[in-house]
C-alpha cells in the first residue's frame, strides 16, 4: 500500500529590520501582544515560555531600536503599577499583523500556482539530509538478487545509470526494499578509485562510471576530483596528489570513477 502524498505548504518568517539589525519578528510580537493583554512583563514572559530576564532584555532592545518606546512601565496608581504598550507599540503590532496576513494570503496564492508539489517536496526532502559522505545518489530499486546471506541491489539513477550495492538480507528486510522503491546510495569519497583508459581492462569492481573531470580541488593533504557522468551525476573522489599527477588528470579530461558494491550504503526515507 503506497503512503499518502505529503502536502507541501509554504510558510515564511516576517521580520522588521532597523539599522541592519533585527527589530521585530514573530516571537517579539507575541511577547508584545501578551504584555498588552496581561499588563505584566512577568506574566507575558511566562505565557510565551521565556524567563523574565530574557523578556526584560527583549523589551529594552525593542525600545532602544524604536524611534518611540513601544512598551511603557506604569508605576503606582490604583492597580499598583504594571506594563503596557504605548500607542506607538499598538500601531507597530497592528502593522506587523497586517503585513503578516497579506504575506499569508500571498503564499497561499503561490501554493495554488505551484499545483502538484509532490516532486518539489521530494527534492527538498532529499536535500535536507545531513551526512558526512560526499556522495549521495538518489534512485529507484530496479533489481534485487537475493543470496543466502547478502542481496545485490541495483539502483537506477538519473540518466539510466545503474549502481550496484551488496548489503545483508537483514538490511534489505529492515529497509523494506522492493522493486520500484526509492532509495539513496551513499559512498564515501575515500572509497572512490579514479582511473583512465579502462575500456579494455577487466576489473572486479561492480561500479565503473566513466565521464569527464569537472573539477579538481587541491588540498594540503590530498586532492578532490569530481567526475561528471551520464545524467549530470557528479562523483567525488579523494586521492593523493601523486595520483593526480601520475594519471595526468585535468579538468575536461576523460576519467572513470570506480567503487566496490560493498562500499555502497543504502538508505530510505
Amino acid at each position: 500500500m503506497k503512503p499518502n502524498k505529503s502536502n507541501l505548504n509554504l510558510s515564511g518568517n516576517l521580520w522588521f529590520n532597523r539599522d541592519d539589525r533585527k527589530f521585530l519578528g514573530e516571537d517579539r510580537i507575541k511577547l508584545l501582544e501578551k504584555i498588552d493583554q496581561l499588563g505584566s512583563i512577568t506574566k507575558a514572559a511566562k505565557a510565551v515560555g521565556i524567563c523574565y530576564k530574557n523578556a526584560w532584555d527583549t523589551v529594552s532592545s525593542i525600545n532602544n531600536l524604536a524611534e518611540k518606546p513601544l512598551v511603557d512601565s506604569l508605576t503606582g496608581g490604583k492597580g499598583g503599577g504594571g506594563t503596557c504598550l504605548t500607542e506607538e507599540g499598538k500601531r507597530i503590532v497592528a502593522q506587523f499583523n497586517h503585513i503578516r496576513e497579506e504575506m499569508r494570503k500571498h503564499l497561499e496564492g503561490l501554493e495554488e500556482k505551484l499545483g502538484d508539489t509532490e516532486s518539489l517536496y521530494k527534492f527538498l526532502h532529499r536535500n535536507s539530509m545531513k551526512i558526512s559522505a560526499r556522495n549521495i545518489f538518489y534512485g529507484t530499486v530496479s533489481a534485487l538478487t537475493r543470496g543466502a546471506v547478502n542481496t545485490e541491489v541495483t539502483l537506477t539513477l538519473k540518466g539510466d545509470v545503474k549502481l550496484t550495492s551488496v548489503i545483508t538480507n537483514g538490511a534489505v528486510d529492515n529497509l523494506g526494499l522492493s522493486i520500484g522503491k526509492d532509495a539513496y546510495a551513499i559512498v564515501k569519497a575515500s572509497s572512490i578509485i579514479v582511473g583512465t583508459d579502462l575500456h579494455n581492462c577487466r576489473i572486479s569492481t561492480r561500479n565503473i562510471f566513466c565521464g569527464t573531470v569537472a573539477r579538481i580541488i587541491e588540498g594540503s593533504v590530498s586532492t578532490e576530483v569530481d567526475v561528471e557522468i551520464d545524467g549530470g551525476t557528479m562523483i567525488s573522489a579523494i586521492i593523493t596528489h601523486e595520483s593526480v599527477t601520475g594519471l595526468d588528470l585535468k579538468q575536461g579530461n576523460h576519467a572513470c570513477a570506480l567503487f566496490k558494491a560493498s562500499s555502497v550504503i543504502l538508505g530510505v526515507n
